[in-house]
């Protein structure tokens, strides 16, 4: 069984980055990273990502291709302060859904560890955060 499976599948990563995005939505630095108007469009793709990405139906690479994180992510200036704020959304919208410990420690082991790979300025190579907040 899959950590899709695991966690509840599909309306439970509706839910992750429903909230995720409500955050995005509020936080206007990392607001102004998401060219399109609309977040609906960025919501849906982080969604089939990550749906993938925990063993969900592989609709992101059938629509999308490989997702290639780092070049999709090259055109925007990913600083520490934008990792960090992108983390602080994703765990507090983590946080709403009540998962198990094992499986929510699962999901922000791989949300740390992408946050910080994608930090594209120069010289941003310190450890990543603590998971502690």
């Amino acid at each position: 069984m899959t950590l899709y499976d695991k966690v509840g599948g599909a309306p439970t990563f509706e839910r992750l980055v429903h909230a995720f995005y409500e955050g995005v939505a509020a936080d206007a630095e990392l607001r102004a990273l998401y060219p399109e108007e609309d977040l609906a469009p960025a919501e849906r793709r982080l969604r089939m990502f990550l749906t993938q990405y925990f063993g969900g139906p592989t609709t992101y690479s059938q629509e999308r291709g490989h997702p290639r994180l780092r070049m999709r992510h090259a055109p925007y200036p990913v600083t520490l302060d934008m990792r960090d704020r992108w983390m602080r959304h994703m765990l507090a919208a983590l946080d709403t859904l009540d998962l198990p410990e094992a499986q929510a420690e699962q999901m922000r082991d791989y949300f740390l560890r992408a946050a910080h790979m994608l930090v594209n300025t120069p010289g941003a190579t310190p450890p990543p955060p603590s998971l502690e907040r």
